[in-house]
């Protein structure tokens, strides 16, 4: 039987980890210093979108910040995609669409990217222990790789512009949630009860909760709604996209390659 002195270490053990929402980029530099993992999230588009690439065949994508850095990128022969406002940027193929990810000729190919604001907000958190993608698209699989992980855990929004936005808060709510509920998490940040409540609160209508959300609105008037609907439906794919040597691979390729 286990004694009172056993039970209170046990407790103190499963929630020794933090899991902590940051609402923008810009408040960035408030969090980094005290978390080891940073789970960077753009629902509409890019990381649903680099989700879909992965989970399609996609070997690497490099996040770059700027078009000029994709460009160059491009001129050395490597696909590149990108996006600013919703749109794809004259000169490039591809965009930020999940959509084209999802092409069978891409599969084992290395992809740039650069995008409005997921690109940036991975840009940001480039230097902590580790960087991983997470997404509606995902959530089961980023959820269950962060219970494996060391240390505590920063779900960093890339946001609109540097500005708050829901759907990334609401995904980001859905993981804290889900970590805290296991019982080996727990947060001390208002941005985190405050995200995990919103996502309760809509978390069996997300995508009608969202109608009127000011990305959705926009990319609604450029004609993107499979794009919308693809991004907000949960788990269509089972991977983890990680930052290894300057671009995104799938974290179990890192792990075979540890394990050979």
């Amino acid at each position: 039987m286990m004694n009172a002195n056993s039970e209170d270490k046990t407790k103190v053990e499963r929630h020794e980890r933090r899991v902590e929402v940051c609402f923008s980029p810009k408040q960035f530099e408030l969090y980094k210093d005290e978390f080891h993992t940073c789970v960077v999230i753009d629902v509409l588009r890019a990381t649903s979108a680099i989700c879909a690439g992965i989970a399609n065949g996609v070997e690497r994508i490099i996040p770059v910040p700027t078009v000029e850095e994709a460009r160059e990128l491009q001129s050395q022969g490597c696909l590149a995609a990108a996006e600013r406002n919703g749109q794809i940027v004259e000169g490039f193929d591809f965009g930020n669409s999940p959509r084209a990810y999802m092409d069978g000729e891409l599969a084992g190919k290395t992809m740039a990217l650069t995008t409005t604001n997921g690109t940036k907000a991975i840009a940001m958190a480039k230097d902590m222990p580790q960087v991983a993608i997470g997404s509606i698209n995902n959530l089961d699989a980023i959820c269950t790789w962060l219970i494996h992980q060391p240390g505590h855990v920063l779900l960093l929004c890339s946001g609109w512009k540097d500005k708050f936005n829901l759907e990334d808060t609401i995904c980001a709510g859905a993981i804290a949630d889900r970590l805290i509920d296991i019982s080996r998490f727990r947060s001390e940040e208002d941005s985190t009860i405050a995200a995990k409540h919103l996502f309760l609160a809509v978390r069996g209508n997300i995508f009608s909760f969202l109608k009127a959300s000011s990305h959705r609105r926009r990319l609604r008037n450029l004609n993107m709604s499979e794009d919308i609907k693809y991004c907000l439906t949960p788990n269509t794919v089972n991977v983890v996209p990680v930052l290894h040597k300057g671009a995104l691979v799938d974290f179990k390729s890192i792990q075979d390659q540890v394990e050979a």
